[in-house]
């Protein structure tokens, strides 16, 4: 068997990332192909993702493999067409729904999505059906307005260029019919006041709510003067037009959707209520509603906020320094990789990079959540860390959004600007507001069933005048208040709420998180499986023990041992040399080592002065007399303690042992024990190193458990292992030697995301910073929001379950209907917005 690789690029041309279901799809046609054993995706380089293909050279050459592979792809790209676009006009959640199964009917649509928080329309479609400009044309229709569409939007791709109009930014990759299209999110102007749907901007919906509510208010006192000259209907004729502009329009998206949704039992009701008669109480039904509405969107936009400032972080300007110094301000889209720019004092920085002069702090915590400003300095060649920029230090590593100290920078910039981590944080951030999680997914089905019953329900309450001696009327205005009461309004929105709420709050907190589903399944998880290696630990070795046999031999081990290192190669070596350099001071008198070669496999040896010095394993010294007891014991005391032990010998004597260790991040203890605090009832250490390190640094950080001598495979096998023996499992790993086994975890955990392409990828959830202590905060989050989720499930069905049968029975009306309704509609939006103000430790 053989394997081949082929950019994704290559096949499926465009935004491979943003086209997980045909690189699905186009897996799924390789694997049933004769000849292919295997197909998957390998995403180490997430700049340049490959379809890595194992098939049997018996069976097909690699030319049949080559053209089987792009008739495949050609196929899908004839199929599958895919539109990413920022909207605007939506008010709250149950309007997206709506415009979502409107653009959903029109033909060729194949999916539909509308991320409310971050105000973007998904539609995967049929480009031989229908056509991009047919489909913002039926989002129209629906009350959506999205960007000015493109006249050559090849000729943009082709040269990668960002038009601006009216703040609105909008990128387009399309190559061969295959194409993707993305808008960046909601203008940072702010945009027109009329983008809110109203003459009075955002505010139009409560303004029109509070006219008409007055005027219902005058309508019923004049009524009730006992000398009425003044005609009170007209006044209630103004009233029900204010109260139900929205409500109408709203009524209509829903029956083009072939649903009937509240806001046309709302309608329904009022106009019955103006049928008999009873003008006050349509009035005053239709204020209350649109009350609601109005307030349910303003608490709503809160939220949305959150997300939408992400966006809003980067500057819209950046100084470029040109190859003879001058400086030049240009917009940030044209800033290309390479290019120098200077960042001033107390400004955002412009683009992803490194710094490569000045030194100073900045302030992280927009994209990490950092809390403390992270100092940075210049590199040490700008040319290796732009050939290589995912390998930069964090020290010189900066972000665009972040906010650079007092200091003046020099930054040489890594990624264009829509291509920049925050950019690809809020473009995740937006996708995961699209995912619904199991308990969204159950009220969907559960409104599905719920509401042709309460039809069928009001249907026979029309008629009850036939059987109860009552007259039609009392019998229609009981249909109408069981119609307000029975409307899942606060089901529909308790857990999209949430979901915006926790999503927002994570992404403020330095934790993406990729959906509602995940947020979920992390607030369930009760064992949580750690990576070693650059996750519990710092990721590289420290000298952290140096036994003499003879205690005045010491500063004579640490001189010979850092000499030897010096000229040595090993990755453990440069240990040696920063630990005992810094244990013997800076005034040290550090001889020169010649003659320095490597023992292949055992150690180093060299001469110092006249003497042979040799370092290495003790097995390098197992066989000779020269290995005494004493050495022995301190060897094994060593290797006890999980540190790699290495022997020094000058001449014929041994001097003693140095011990060195990958050692645990300072915070590592204190997480542990925050997330056994938080109810994770098993922790778990997996690494590939023996199991005595394994075991040293469990017990030094608190693990419960170690598994070491683990290679990638038997990392997945512990984890299905145990899946089957304590549930949901979470895996927190590095995002790339670790994402086997993060893929097979309930929730993969990647750390260090803001600094890893292929971490932000595969990870369910990111940590943004390098620093497990978010850790706790997404924990806490989570099993928040799942509380709060529950909270608001309660209180819209208990409120269903309380008013059906009270207006039924009479004890409640419609106004009653109406305000009980709309109450517990602002109560479970209310109640999800507490997620906003979460802190860690916090329980509310």
């Amino acid at each position: 068997m053989k394997k081949h690789k082929i950019e994704l690029e290559v096949i499926l041309p465009g935004d491979a990332a943003a086209c997980e279901a045909c690189v699905d799809r186009l897996v799924r046609t390789l694997q049933g192909q004769p000849g292919f054993r295997e197909a998957h995706v390998d995403r180490s380089d997430a700049a340049n993702p490959r379809l890595c293909l194992h098939y049997e050279p018996e069976v097909l050459s690699l030319q049949e493999v080559d053209r089987l592979v792009r008739k495949a792809g050609g196929r899908l790209q004839s199929k599958f067409d895919h539109l990413s676009v920022s909207v605007s006009g939506l008010r709250h959640e149950r309007q997206a729904r709506l415009a979502e199964g409107v653009i959903a009917r029109a033909p060729g649509v194949l999916h539909t999505s509308i991320a409310f928080g971050a105000g973007r329309l998904y539609v995967e479609f049929d480009p031989q059906e229908i056509t991009r400009e047919r489909i913002l044309e039926v989002a129209a229709t629906a009350g959506l307005r999205t960007p000015t569409q493109r006249a050559h939007p090849k000729t943009k791709a082709a040269h990668g260029e960002h038009e601006h109009e009216g703040h609105e930014h909008e990128h387009e990759h399309e190559h061969g019919g295959h194409a993707h299209k993305e808008g960046d999110g909601a203008p940072k102007g702010g945009g027109h006041d009329h983008d809110h749907g109203g003459p009075f901007g955002e505010r139009s919906e409560l303004i029109f709510s509070i006219a008409c509510g007055a005027l219902t208010g005058i309508g019923w006192v004049l009524g009730k003067l006992p000398d009425r000259t003044f005609p009170v209907l007209p006044i209630f004729v103004a009233a029900y037009a204010l109260g139900a502009w929205y409500t109408v329009k709203e009524a209509v998206v829903a029956i083009a959707a072939r649903k009937f949704e509240i806001d046309f039992l709302m309608l329904l009701a009022a106009v019955g209520a103006a049928a008999l008669g009873e003008w006050f109480e349509g009035a005053l039904l239709l204020f209350l509603f649109t009350l609601g509405h109005a307030l349910e969107g303003y608490a709503m936009q809160r939220a949305r906020n959150a997300i939408s400032a992400l966006a809003n972080l980067v500057p819209e300007t950046a100084l470029r320094i040109g190859d003879s110094g001058d400086e030049q301000e240009i917009p940030i889209a044209e800033l290309a990789v390479g290019d120098r720019v200077l960042v001033k004092p107390n400004t955002r920085i412009p683009a992803d990079g490194f710094v490569i002069e000045g030194v100073g702090s900045v302030n992280q915590a927009p994209i990490t959540g950092e809390s403390v400003p992270v100092e940075k300095s210049p590199v040490r060649s700008s040319d290796v860390a732009l050939e290589k920029p995912d390998a930069v230090e964090p020290e010189h590593r900066v972000f665009a959004g972040s906010i650079n100290g007092t200091s003046v920078l020099t930054i040489v910039a890594t990624k264009a600007a829509a291509d920049s981590t925050l950019a690809r944080v809020v473009k995740l951030v937006a996708e995961a507001e699209t995912q619904k999680s199991p308990t969204q997914q159950f009220t969907d089905r559960f409104e599905r069933a719920f509401v042709p019953i309460i039809l069928a329900v009001v249907g026979i309450l029309l008629f009850a005048w036939v059987v109860v001696d009552e007259p039609f009327a009392r019998s229609f205005y009981r249909a109408m208040a069981v119609l307000v009461a029975a409307s899942p309004c606060a089901l529909a929105i308790a857990t999209p709420s949430a979901v915006l709420a926790g999503v927002a709050r994570a992404a403020r907190g330095g934790v993406l998180v990729k959906g509602g589903a995940h947020l979920e399944s992390l607030g369930l998880i009760k064992t949580v499986a750690f990576d070693k290696t650059g996750t519990l630990t710092e990721g590289k070795p420290r000298l952290t023990d140096v036994v003499a046999v003879d205690e005045t031999e010491l500063e004579n081990l640490l001189r010979l041992s850092v000499a030897i290192e010096r000229r040595s190669d090993h990755p453990l070596a440069s240990a040696v040399v920063e630990g005992g350099a810094k244990r013997l001071g800076s005034q040290a008198n550090i001889p020169v080592a010649t003659n320095v070669e490597a023992i292949v496999g055992l150690g180093v040896k060299g001469v110092v002065g006249d003497t042979t010095v040799t370092i290495g394993k003790p097995g390098l010294f197992a066989n000779s007399w020269h290995l005494s007891d004493g050495v022995k014991q301190i060897t094994e005391r060593l290797l006890s303690n999980g540190r790699t032990v290495m022997v020094v010998q000058a001449g014929p004597r041994l001097l003693g042992a140095l011990g060195v260790m990958d050692t645990p991040r300072e915070s590592a203890r204190a997480v542990v024990s925050e997330l056994h605090a938080l109810g994770v009832v098993e922790t778990v250490m997996l690494t590939g190193d023996n199991q005595q390190v394994a075991d040293a640094i469990a017990k030094q950080v608190g693990i419960r458990q170690a598994r070491g001598d683990l290679m990638p495979e038997d990392k997945v096998r512990a984890i299905a292992e145990l899946g089957r023996t304590h549930g949901s499992i979470a895996m927190v790993g590095d995002g790339v030697n670790d994402a086997p086994a993060m893929a097979n975890a309930t929730v993969g955990i990647a750390m260090g995301a803001g600094g890893s392409d292929v971490a932000l990828e595969t990870a369910d959830v990111a940590l943004m910073a390098d620093d497990l202590r978010a850790l706790p905060f997404a924990v806490g989050l989570s099993r928040q929001a799942r509380r709060i989720i529950r909270q608001n499930l309660w209180a819209s069905l208990g409120m269903v379950a309380f008013l059906v049968p009270a207006t039924i029975s009479g004890f409640a009306g419609i106004g009653a209907a109406v305000a009980l309704h709309e109450g517990s509609t602002l109560l479970v939006v209310f109640n999800a917005l507490r997620l906003l103000a979460f802190r860690k430790g916090s329980e509310s």
